[in-house]
């Protein structure tokens, strides 16, 4: 267990991309940052889940990998010299006398004036098919997330499910599969309609074979699957990915005396803060009404939460917002000031 105790201006829970581009916000306005994440690397969602998985609401960038997107913003968030507890939960948040203690699972303790909580929807456990046997299978054969696309090459794949993960996946993958073949139990999806319109393209070209039905076993041996059983049918393969949603728990963060609401927290629209005062909330954990659950609106999220934590770190300052094209200390910070 680490007895070290940090200070700093702002603690961040989650490293998520929202996580890291409030890195940024606050940077530009002279706030430095801890970071607490339970993964061992940055990224979030977007790497531990869908680090090939194609991104396509970031501005000015058609199409991102998840794994691309967060490497862009670590170089992004390089000059404000962030720094990052890995592998460590949140544990316990206390108020003090100037500000805010958190401390870790590992026995790390961080102090600062504020707290931006943006761990997403907590911790994230895929939703499995109900079969008994499908642990013989996992991480051998049966897989709930693609974190290298080139692991699927050749395969004979069969991809369950009819949300967007599913759909975008099928998508991808059917150029490197041996044969790929998506599995719903209803002719209707609840994906994107241009990837559901995409998919039915590759199903009439022959590219991908759609069957609907309901997956209820399957067929193999020693960690390698042959088939999988429907009700009425099987279709042989030797992969499985399953697309079945996943299950989102909001960790210690909901007993840190925060309102909740149904597992996420409500803030205000102004500078989402929480209802108490120094602690915000960005990204996908936080709830006001209209909430989309994009990365675009968390970035947007972590700008405006910025400016008030600015009131809370800087007092004594007055400032004046300058866009970056303009502001020669913010462009020296950013070390592109000629």
């Amino acid at each position: 267990m680490s007895n070290q105790t940090h200070t700093t201006d702002a603690i961040i829970i989650g490293a998520g991309p929202v996580g890291l581009f409030a890195v940024f916000e606050l940077g530009l306005l002279d706030i430095k940052a801890h970071l607490v994440d339970i993964l061992d690397r940055p990224g979030g969602q977007c790497t531990e889940l869908y680090p090939e998985k194609p991104i396509y609401d970031i501005p000015a960038l058609p199409v991102i990998s998840g794994q691309q997107l967060t490497e862009q913003l670590m170089t992004q968030i390089k000059p404000f010299n962030p720094v990052f507890h890995f592998g460590q939960m949140a544990s316990s948040l206390e108020k003090t006398t100037s500000g805010w203690r958190v401390t870790t699972d590992a026995g790390t303790v961080i102090e600062a004036k504020i707290v931006v909580i943006a761990s997403g929807g907590g911790s994230f456990t895929p939703k499995k098919p109900p079969i008994k046997s499908i642990g013989d299978y996992e991480e051998k054969s049966v897989f709930y997330a693609v974190r290298k696309k080139e692991a699927f090459k050749d395969k004979h794949l069969v991809i369950a499910g009819g949300g967007d993960s599913a759909l975008d996946w099928a998508i991808s993958l059917h150029p490197i599969a041996r044969s790929l073949t998506l599995l719903h139990r209803r002719d209707e999806f609840r994906a994107a309609p241009h990837s559901v319109a995409q998919m039915r393209q590759l199903v009439e070209a022959g590219k991908i074979k759609l069957v609907i039905g309901n997956l209820t076993d399957l067929r193999g041996a020693d960690g390698q699957i042959e088939a999988v059983i429907l009700s009425t049918a099987e279709v042989a393969c030797n992969t499985l990915l399953a697309f079945y949603g996943l299950t989102m728990k909001p960790g210690p963060v909901a007993g840190f005396g925060i309102d909740m609401k149904n597992g996420l927290i409500p803030v205000n629209t102004e500078n989402f803060e929480t209802n108490i005062s120094g602690i915000f909330a960005v990204g996908d954990i936080n709830w006001y009404p209209g909430k989309l659950k994009l990365i675009l609106s968390g970035f947007h999220e972590a700008a405006l939460m910025a400016q008030k934590a600015f009131r809370y770190v800087h007092p004594e300052r007055k400032w004046r917002f300058e866009y970056t094209t303009s502001s020669t200390s913010l462009q020296e910070k950013l070390g592109v000031r000629d």
